[in-house]
């Protein structure tokens, strides 16, 4: 065989299989690499979409945090207040029961004092009767001399 019809033929037949692959192989294989492109564009869109949603979620959360921390912060001062508003009204009550408790002990004492001076008047003036009894030699009737008993008692 000549080489001029073999090249002549291996050209053609090249030339067919360039014509084959081109309509029946080439565009499946675009096809697969376009779609390949494209799954891979939206995953990387769907990348960047889920990290600017994940900002966004992170911004929202700081946000909440804060907000919670400035409400937490406010309850403990208001049960602080709260705390020391009790407490203080506990002193308050505390010194008017103290303050009622010694003017009740006072008053008590008072009294006790009061008739502790009666008691003593009394007995003073039972030990002057009876002085006067043995300085006079005589007895004194009580009946009989109660208003000068009474105003010995007033004098003491």
């Amino acid at each position: 065989m000549n080489i001029n019809a073999t090249l002549f033929l291996q050209a053609i037949v090249f030339a067919i299989l360039v014509w084959f692959t081109m309509k029946f192989v080439w565009p499946p294989i675009t096809k697969a690499l376009d779609e390949r492109a494209q799954k891979i564009a939206d995953g990387l869109a769907a990348a960047d979409k889920a990290k600017a949603e994940l900002a966004s979620a992170n911004k929202r959360v700081e946000a909440e945090l804060a907000t919670s921390r400035n409400e937490t912060a406010s309850r403990l001062a208001d049960a602080e207040r709260r705390a020391q508003a009790i407490v203080d009204e506990a002193k308050a009550r505390a010194s008017e029961e103290g303050a009622r408790i010694i003017a009740a002990a006072k008053a008590e004492a008072e009294q006790q004092s009061v008739k502790a001076r009666d008691t003593l008047r009394d007995q003073v003036a039972a030990l002057a009767v009876k002085g006067a009894e043995q300085i006079l030699r005589k007895e004194v009737n009580a009946s009989v001399h109660s208003d000068l008993l009474s105003r010995l008692k007033t004098e003491l």
